[in-house]
């Protein structure tokens, strides 16, 4: 293999496997884990801020796949820079960095604890570790088959949450018999539908924006897609209202089966709902379902996480060994890179198992609301410089993405003043102000290969 193609990735993803990388992307964690921290700040008003939450992912997925059929093989940061030279985007390429590996370590402890419903006496920083071991070996393997472990593994998911959602409405329906006598209760009781008025629901949203975030993945897949001019408008149309679907349901079935305040944390709030059913057996199968779910999500996660130091190494805004390529075609670093900074994260585990998870959810929270900001900012720019007129564009612009951007600010902007936030805000400010310092530093201008 000559030097030309060492530092290539390989195109060898299929439409149906960039579409459940995304999917698989923002199913994971955030609604099988998260959802009872949702619950827990929120009660049943949660169902609100995941509502809106899944219309600004819509606007900014189609904001998204405009730019990237009008700036084919360009991904958020390319397009970032494009809107605003080489200092911002050098912030957003290495934020984006960030936010995947934090979500892969979360991810990776999810998976982790969910094996402690198996395995209550193991430690949960072992069960994660091998969880690692796992999922970067499968990145190993060339991209194809990386895209075909990851459909079938994104499909285990999404057909449970199906049968999850036929079974819990057939269950409050009453056409399965079970001790739930009036679900509407469940909403009602137990300090109302706003149980913490709507503080408690804006104080969800940094949980469901954490949730929601892995859209932007497709921005990443798209450059190792076939055909992407033609696949991209249908993946987008199609992924954001099943993510919707995949979020609203269960948490109207979670909260009409039980009630909110019952929700431990523990385990998941799924595995909890069907222990309540008594029927033999839902629970360990339904625990299985979420372990694959997040080893799915972080499956995903080294996938961006190592095509993000890829790019950025080729860009010339990362150290030049980021962009060797093995002979299978992927970025072999990159990975190495990420492995070792995942096991950090297995490290934390170690330090404080109880509180980790829980720590580190809320800080990807704010990493993807500012990049969500930034694809929004780089549509508004770049629209009137379009030199084509893409097959897919944002309807009533620049209203729809004007409207986006206003609320992922008012909703950042609260985040980082309310005391209950003081890690990830602290993290956020921290990473932040060493991002601009590191972009002053560093001279060297974009190259968009």
């Amino acid at each position: 293999m000559n030097k030309n193609q060492q530092q290539t990735l390989q195109k060898g993803l299929l439409p149906r496997h960039v579409q459940f990388i995304a999917l698989a992307g923002m199913i994971g964690t955030g609604i099988f884990k998260g959802s009872s921290d949702t619950l827990n700040m929120a009660g049943p008003s949660v169902i609100i801020a995941y509502l809106i939450g899944g219309l600004l992912l819509f606007i900014i997925m189609a904001a998204l796949g405009e730019l990237a059929l009008a700036y084919p093989n360009h991904n958020v940061q390319h397009l970032v820079n494009k809107a605003f030279g080489g200092q911002v985007s050098y912030i957003v390429g290495w934020l984006y960095w960030i936010n995947w590996l934090l979500v892969t370590v979360v991810e990776l402890l999810a998976a982790g604890s969910f094996l402690q419903f198996w395995f209550p006496q193991v430690p949960l920083w072992l069960l994660s570790l091998l969880c690692t071991v796992l999922i970067v070996g499968i990145n190993l393997f060339q991209v194809k088959y990386y895209g075909e472990l990851e459909f079938w593994f994104a499909g285990i998911k999404i057909i449970a949450l199906i049968a999850f959602i036929i079974l819990g409405f057939l269950l409050l329906l009453g056409v399965i018999p079970s001790n739930i006598h009036d679900p509407l209760a469940n909403f009602t009781d137990h300090g109302g539908f706003f149980p913490h008025g709507l503080t408690g629901t804006f104080s969800a949203f940094l949980v469901v924006m954490f949730s929601y975030g892995g859209a932007e993945l497709i921005g990443v897949a798209v450059t190792e897609t076939k055909d992407a001019d033609r696949v991209l408008p249908k993946i987008i149309k199609s992924a954001v209202w099943r993510v919707i679907i995949f979020y609203v349901f269960p948490i109207l079935i979670i909260c009409g089966m039980m009630p909110w305040n019952k929700v431990t944390g523990q385990e998941s709030p799924f595995v909890q709902v069907f222990s309540s059913t008594g029927l033999p057996g839902a629970a360990h199968i339904m625990n299985f379902v979420l372990l694959t779910a997040v080893l799915s999500a972080a499956n995903s996660g080294i996938y961006a996480t190592s095509r993000t130091l890829f790019s950025m190494a080729q860009s010339k805004v990362a150290p030049k060994i980021l962009a060797k390529v093995s002979t299978k075609g992927i970025p072999i670093m990159g990975i190495l890179i990420t492995s070792i900074f995942i096991l950090v994260g297995v490290y934390l585990a170690y330090l404080t198992p109880s509180q980790v998870i829980g720590y580190l959810m809320t800080i990807p929270g704010f990493t993807v609301m500012m990049i969500w900001m930034s694809i929004c900012a780089a549509q508004l720019k770049l629209r009137p410089r379009y030199t084509h007129n893409p097959a897919f564009k944002v309807k009533w612009f620049p209203f729809t993405t004007v409207f986006a951007l206003v609320s992922l600010v008012i909703i950042f902007i609260g985040f980082l003043f309310n005391a209950d936030n003081w890690i990830g805000t602290t993290v956020c400010i921290v990473t932040i102000v060493s991002l601009i310092i590191l972009s002053f530093i560093n001279k060297k201008p974009l190259e968009i290969k």
